[in-house]
């Protein structure tokens, strides 16, 4: 069982664009399916976390609004974050799931009990990964990481009921 959901952000919730306006100021862009996965996820009671390399309003922005926490910004060893990451969130890395895409995260998902790589993943992260999503970064990987996860703790159908009463 996955208790909690850790992300990238650059190449996972977002197509790795990095976007800066003439003030230096980073703008992203994130893809809507990914957010209805993830307030579903919370809704579940499950927990969602951000580990990225980066740091900038815009993820702290969209973690809000999605109530993600904790968020790891500026981690320059996600393998070290993993430490930083349980003691936060108060669980245990045997039901830590994490989803990424590049080399700094390597370090990470060979640590964590589910390791996850978006489609356009380097081959590396593939490799380490025991599920690759069929959408790439920032077009839906998420949401299908998500769907993945709950189809295989069988919560699926529940998270579809909680925006269709009819299921």
């Amino acid at each position: 069982m996955i208790d909690l959901l850790a992300l990238d952000v650059d190449g996972v919730l977002t197509d790795g664009g990095i976007i800066l306006d003439a003030d230096g100021r980073e703008l992203k862009r994130f893809h809507a399916s990914d957010g209805v996965g993830m307030r579903a996820w919370t809704r579940l009671g499950l927990k969602l976390a951000i580990v990225t390399g980066r740091s900038g309003s815009a993820v702290l922005h969209r973690a809000a609004d999605l109530g993600v926490h904790p968020v790891i910004l500026g981690s320059k060893d996600k393998g070290s974050a993993l430490s930083e990451l349980e003691a936060a969130s108060g669980v245990n890395r045997d039901r830590i799931a994490f989803l990424g895409d590049d080399w700094p995260d390597l370090a990470i998902l060979r640590r964590v009990a589910y390791p996850m790589a978006v489609a356009n993943a380097d081959a590396r992260v593939k490799a380490a990964a025991k599920y690759v999503t069929a959408r790439p970064g920032g077009a839906g990987a998420v949401r299908d990481a998500i769907e993945h996860l709950l189809a295989s703790m069988n919560l699926l159908d529940k998270a579809v009921a909680l925006y269709d009463a009819g299921a």
